[in-house]
């Protein structure tokens, strides 16, 4: 079974994690990594023979449009994550369309290709803002992988399906949810990211292949640039728990990648949206 494989581009001090001790208005006099972890990865991808998708920041391709280009000249995706990592339940609808509009254009003058794809920061539509997925219908995407359906402290939307579904009525639009595990009448995350890098390699290869044999669906897997580079700066004064978090077990994320390559199959997420787009309608 084919399963999705995804990036989420972002630099080391764009994440949610630091988002109260690093001020956006200081990114741009601290160290970019993202170029050279994202290179990174995508020889780390040649090397596996995969192709996946890059849910890009503007912020980023803004700075780095000859890193999207490599991107799509491999064969990737570019797909958006918004332009500068702000959630979605931060907006309202108005401030989210122009935060759309603003990414994408950016997105598809870098890449000279049509962006049709969308990941909220930090999985942040929710019950809160529902009508997230009307705008992105609106704005003519075909497929969101926005959803979290999972109770964690920083987002979620535990009632929401565990698998592809159409969130507007009469709208092609389809969201695609990051994979989840059943275990003991419990839901758990494991999509990747943070549980991935953290928790022992055989918890991810055992929900993976839950989810393709049992469910016989496919799963959606990501991961960020940094989180293949031990020698990023450290952030003082975060709160411990994001330390931890953000820089336990850098060291063995890209050979942990490469075992999830060889062990599974793997695609873009808009090939992986057409295929579920067809069972959802």
């Amino acid at each position: 079974m084919l399963n999705a494989l995804s990036v989420d581009v972002e630099d080391w001090f764009q994440v949610g994690a630091f988002e109260r001790t690093i001020r956006r208005e200081d990114w741009a006099g601290l160290a970019h990594r993202v170029e050279g972890n994202t290179d990174a990865v995508l020889a780390l991808f040649e090397e596996a023979g995969v192709k996946a998708t890059f849910f890009t920041l503007g912020w980023v391709a803004e700075r780095y449009p000859a890193l999207m280009r490599r991107i799509v000249d491999a064969g990737h995706e570019v797909a958006s994550h918004g332009y500068d990592h702000k959630r979605v339940f931060t907006f309202d609808g108005a401030q989210f369309r122009a935060d759309l509009r603003r990414s994408r254009a950016i997105l598809e003058d870098a890449t000279g290709q049509a962006v049709t794809g969308y990941r909220a920061p930090s999985f942040s539509i929710d019950r809160r803002n529902p009508w997230a997925h009307e705008v992105l219908a609106e704005e003519g995407y075909a497929y969101s992988s926005s959803v979290a359906p999972v109770r964690h402290d920083h987002y979620g939307w535990p009632e929401s399906p565990r698998f592809a579904w159409r969130p507007v009525e009469g709208s092609p639009l389809v969201e695609l949810p990051v994979t989840t595990a059943r275990f003991a009448g419990r839901t758990l995350a494991a999509g990747g990211g943070g549980f991935f890098r953290l928790l022992p390699y055989g918890f991810s290869r055992w929900a993976i292949r839950q989810v393709n044999q049992r469910d016989g669906r496919p799963a959606i897997i990501y991961f960020h640039p940094w989180e293949i580079d031990a020698e990023q700066p450290r952030v003082q004064g975060a709160p411990l728990r994001s330390r931890v978090r953000h820089y336990s077990n850098l060291s063995v994320m890209a050979a942990k990648l490469r075992r999830l390559t060889r062990d599974f199959s793997w695609t873009r997420v808009d090939a992986l949206a057409a295929q579920e787009a067809e069972r959802a309608a």
